[in-house]
């Protein structure tokens, strides 16, 4: 029986779990057409996050790529890294545990469009903070990467995402600040890619469904008849 149990609740997690084919990758933010107003450094001692809003599909989104538009870096820095993050409230909105650090140049010193990869095939969730958060192994001091603002923010009204205002920290864990005054508050350069998660196929999962509850239920049968 005890075999018995364990088939059906493999069955029951292969149906819950079945999706259908995903769509092909979006660009659901973007501001990396928009003229640079100035560029902020990123050190050890000068991390930096942006936040954004994820839109509205209720099974959320698999994120794909950031794309950060960088313009030349000072000194010699080293170290650069690119994190994902999720959000905490408190007197205000700030980054909170870091949920994946993205592939992508360990060294953008050259202006220009950088691109970073999920290494876990993240699933955001729909409606929700994060933070896209860049750091470096040297301080500012000794060089710093550069990372270009905005002005303006970028809004997509099809699923309602939104990017927020750039946040500046010593260390990344404390005292975080908004970078620029209002209403000209500096708004980081990039674009987010990524892949609404699809909703399960009904005529998919009634059929694997169906052939899980036949399954189980011979095997029932052959057990009942040698026990």
């Amino acid at each position: 029986m005890k075999k018995l149990t364990i088939i059906g609740i493999i069955g029951f997690g292969l149906f819950a779990t079945q999706i259908t084919e995903a769509q092909g990758t979006l660009t659901y933010l973007s501001n990396l057409g928009q003229t640079s107003t100035g560029n902020n450094p990123v050190g050890s001692n000068s991390w930096l996050a942006a936040g954004f809003f994820t839109g509205t599909n209720v099974n959320g989104y698999i994120l794909n790529s950031v794309q950060l538009g960088m313009a030349d870096a000072s000194g010699s820095p080293s170290g650069f890294t690119v994190m994902l993050y999720s959000a905490i409230s408190g007197l205000g909105t700030n980054p909170g545990n870091n949920l994946d650090t993205l592939n992508g140049s360990l060294s953008p010193v050259s202006g220009g469009i950088f691109t970073y990869t999920s290494t876990d095939n993240l699933t955001l969730s729909p409606n929700t903070e994060y933070f896209i958060v860049l750091t470096a192994g040297t301080a500012v001091a000794n060089g710093a990467y550069e990372w270009n603002f905005m002005n303006t923010s970028s809004y997509n009204p099809v699923d309602n995402w939104l990017a927020t205002v750039t946040l500046s920290s010593n260390n990344g864990s404390s005292s975080w600040t908004r970078l620029g005054t209002n209403p000209n508050f500096d708004y980081s350069g990039f674009a987010l890619n990524a892949i609404p998660a699809p909703e399960p196929s009904p005529s998919w999962l009634l059929l694997l469904g169906s052939g899980i509850f036949i399954y189980v239920r011979r095997t029932f049968q052959r057990h009942n008849k040698t026990s």
